[in-house]
């Protein structure tokens, strides 16, 4: 694969990852939570096409059945309570759970990085090396994150809490296109 088409592919890849942080963006944009999400998505973009290289096709049947739905739960209960605590204002920003920490995390870790997972397996099929795409997959990921969280906080910050009803929708579509494929 020439650099021009791993790249394309990263970026391609890396839209689920833009996609949720834009969602998570619009709530929560310390600087350590863009850290831990650009990482973590950079991280599992990075894994999983290895991961995907190395599994049989019986993993990835397993993989491909209840990895969706796990995603989409995660992705509807947090786009759901994203959006119910910013319509009801903002002394509840307290309250609502941060997706940047703890389950949440690795579950929207996975979550993005499913479509990593099928194209190293495919590409192990293929027999093409996979260590510097894995590595730009991984970075490209990360970037897209941290960009698409300071976007989502930017809007926020000029729409309000309508950004957060908007983030929660987001994941929840999101949510749907993993179960619909």
């Amino acid at each position: 694969m020439n650099p021009l088409e791993t790249l394309l592919l990263a970026v391609a890849l890396g839209c689920d990852a833009f996609a949720v942080g834009l969602g998570v963006g619009t709530r929560f944009c310390a600087p350590r939570q863009i850290f831990r999400l650009a990482f973590h998505f950079g991280l599992f973009q990075f894994a999983m096409p290895l991961l995907g290289w190395a599994m049989g096709l019986y993993l990835v049947g397993l993989v491909r059945t209840w990895g969706p739905w796990l995603a989409f739960f995660l992705l509807v209960f947090i786009g759901l309570k994203m959006a119910y605590e910013s319509l009801r204002g903002e002394e509840s920003s307290e309250v609502c759970a941060d997706p940047t920490r703890g389950m949440s995390l690795v579950v929207l870790s996975l979550a993005t990085s499913m479509d990593a997972l099928g194209v190293g397996f495919s590409m192990g099929i293929l027999g093409r090396q996979l260590l510097g795409a894995a590595v730009v997959i991984g970075l490209t990921a990360a970037a897209m994150t941290w960009a698409a969280m300071r976007i989502g906080n930017r809007l926020s910050a000029l729409w309000g809490r309508r950004m957060g009803v908007f983030g929660g929708v987001v994941l929840i579509a999101i949510a749907f296109k993993i179960l619909l494929g």
